[in-house]
């Protein structure tokens, strides 16, 4: 008995070791999301689009380092490989490895929608919406592992349909249409944490900058960058 219990205790402790966990989300100019990090075991951040495209990796830029900036990666100078003539061949030279994390891809003969996407990053597995959901979020990251993503649909206020509108638990809301014209579509909250913004009352060099809030913010274990 003991011995099945070291050998469960050892396959969950590998499970975790080689899981890739979602790391970051970014909103250029606190509106429009621009990606979703994950973090490798090897403390690697691999960045995929809401539509399914890995757009760059690289090392953690760790806060307090010489020239800082939110969101910025330091360049990964390890093992990477690159898809051949042996995969499908809307995939062939898409990334296949970055250090020890394999990536695979959705192939010509999965469904449309999904055909050419990231499927999985590691052990963590991705999915997306698709042409029979509302058009406002089809083809864009439905799910990652556990993970759960909603949006706004396309009978929502026009400045913020098709926005993210949840991870997991966590409620995004945003400024909208009949909000002050220099925030509007602009996050105001994060499940519990509140964003405001300079609107055009505000002297004009600080008009739409971040008035309270903080650029980067870690909720419920995911980062949150507003750039």
């Amino acid at each position: 008995m003991k011995k099945i219990i070291f050998i469960a205790y050892l396959f969950l402790l590998a499970s975790n070791s080689y899981s890739q966990d979602l790391s970051e989300i970014k909103f250029s100019n606190a509106s429009t999301l621009s990606f979703f990090s994950f973090l490798t075991d090897q403390k690697i951040v691999i960045r995929v689009s809401p539509d399914g495209k890995i757009t760059e990796w690289g090392n953690i830029w760790e806060k307090g380092y010489y020239n800082y900036q939110p969101g910025k990666l330091q360049e990964y100078m390890g093992r990477v490989e690159y898809y051949g003539t042996e995969a499908d061949s809307i995939n062939r030279g898409k990334v296949k490895n970055i250090g020890t994390c394999y990536i695979t891809y959705y192939g010509k003969f999965d469904i449309a929608t999904n055909a050419g996407k990231v499927k999985s990053i590691g052990r963590t597995y991705l999915d997306y919406y698709s042409n029979f959901d509302n058009d406002a979020s089809e083809g864009k990251l439905k799910s990652a592992g556990n993970t759960m993503f909603a949006y706004y649909n396309s009978f929502d206020n026009i400045a913020v349909k098709g926005k993210l509108k949840s991870v997991g638990a966590n409620q995004i809301n945003y400024y909208n249409s009949f909000d002050d014209k220099k925030i509007q579509g602009k996050v105001k909250s994060i499940g519990s944490v509140n964003y405001v913004w300079y609107n055009s009352n505000d002297r004009r060099e600080y008009q739409g900058s971040l008035k309270s809030g903080s650029i980067e913010q870690v909720i419920n274990g995911v980062k949150y960058i507003m750039q």
